[in-house]
């Protein structure tokens, strides 16, 4: 077999978006991936397109809420204990970007992503004939004071800057958009540009089939390193064997870094390792995504059941899951939503590649130009899965990026 002009390696929904539009521009495409398609973070999270979540995770909002979460070991927000040494100078970096200026930063390089994202995400889908997985249901988030309201105001104060919409309502509103919620909220922020994908797992191996029935190759390989080779570049895995492309783009999610550090680029990235528990579609009459931001979990309506899950742990790659995190999340569902049937739940853990400042790798390796970082997503490795694709397929084939890919430098840190 001739080899290829690209190999992407990670067959999420980031990876498999950046062939598919490779693969638009007229070059060839295989996709390798050590488990398959939708096997990590891809399957099992919320399914939100999540255009206006523009605020980093790296906020001074977090740090003053850090100490309580933390405090809580089935909370928002656990360190593990053994993992705490382990993950202390990512803190840090953490720490350095919650700075305002960082904050306001990274905010509009958010924005810029999230506008292209949003803007290449139709076509994308009409591309692949995923259109009618779309749902355009929005997001309410909900408080349980009028303080926990106010408390959130200059986050939506930044989003209005930058043409979010969203309109505050009282618990009677709130009914009108979704019946069932518990008396404690009494106060409720509701965002109509919030879009979800019907089952995200599904529409990640629909992406796989759309890829393939256009020549693309999906093949099963556990990539070690890579290797510049003059005019191509040298895939290794850990059999043994070696491929080569003119060019590859490393997409693997939380594993990325570890294929990064061949090229001796130390990228400080981490896992946020996610929980949920899917129970059946008659769980609740869900009407939109809920999002339960003073405990860290949403509730989402798939086309296969109730999602309820979130939650940061920051635990690594290697630590066995920890399920009372999603059994702790979804006992609070059953008192915020008090209609909720809790049987036949599956629960799911997963990685989901987080940076300290909350925004992507997305840009050349330093050692070649041929190696094309896009990975480090965190939550949001779906909603910007379209606007990444846009951008690798530019500079895949040498056109001017969409937007300013310098705040999203794998060599920033």
């Amino acid at each position: 077999m001739a080899d290829p002009d690209v190999i992407v390696i990670g067959a999420g929904v980031v990876g498999l978006s950046a062939a598919i539009a490779a693969q638009g521009r007229g070059l060839s495409v295989i996709v390798l991936d050590r488990e398959g398609p939708a096997a990590g973070a891809s399957a099992g999270n919320a399914g939100a397109f999540a255009f206006t979540d523009i605020l980093p995770l790296a906020s001074p909002g977090i740090l003053r809420k850090a100490p309580h979460w933390l405090a809580d070991p089935l909370g928002p927000l656990s360190v593990p204990p053994r993992y705490a040494l382990q993950i202390a100078p990512w803190m840090y970096r953490f720490w350095r970007a919650c700075s305002p200026a960082r904050v306001a930063q990274s905010t509009a390089a958010q924005t810029a992503l999230m506008d292209l994202s949003k803007a290449e995400l139709e076509p994308l889908l009409q591309a692949t004939g995923t259109s009618f997985m779309l749902r355009k249901e929005g997001n309410l988030q909900v408080y349980e004071s009028e303080a926990e309201l106010k408390a959130s105001l200059p986050g939506w104060q930044a989003r209005e800057k930058h043409g979010v919409a969203f309109r505050h309502l009282d618990a009677a509103d709130m009914a009108e958009i979704q019946p069932g919620l518990a008396p404690r909220f009494t106060h409720g922020t509701f965002t109509p540009g919030w879009y979800s994908i019907a089952d995200p797992k599904l529409y990640t191996l629909a992406l796989a089939e759309a890829f393939r029935s256009k020549g693309g190759v999906i093949e099963r390989l556990d990539v070690a390193g890579l290797t510049p080779l003059g005019d191509t570049v040298g895939i290794h895995s850990r059999d043994g064997g070696t491929r080569c492309a003119a060019q590859v783009v490393i997409a693997a999610g939380a594993f990325s870094h570890l294929i990064a550090r061949s090229l001796a680029e130390h990228i400080p990235l981490e896992t946020e390792r996610g929980y949920n528990t899917t129970l059946p579609s008659d769980a609740f009459d869900l009407r939109t995504q809920i999002t339960f931001g003073g405990h860290g979990f949403v509730a989402t309506r798939l086309s296969t059941g109730i999602r309820v899950g979130g939650a940061v742990e920051l635990g690594g790659l290697k630590l066995p899951p920890n399920f009372a995190r999603s059994d702790a999340m979804l006992k609070k569902a059953r008192l915020f939503l008090p209609g909720l049937k809790p049987e036949g739940g599956v629960q799911w853990m997963g990685f989901r590649p987080s940076l300290p400042d909350s925004l992507p790798a997305i840009g050349r390796a330093r050692a070649t130009p041929r190696v094309i970082h896009a990975f480090g997503h965190g939550h949001l490795g779906l909603t910007q899965s379209a606007g990444t694709a846009r951008l690798v397929a530019d500079l895949l084939t040498g056109r001017e990026p969409a937007i300013d890919l310098a705040p999203f430098s794998p060599q920033r840190f």
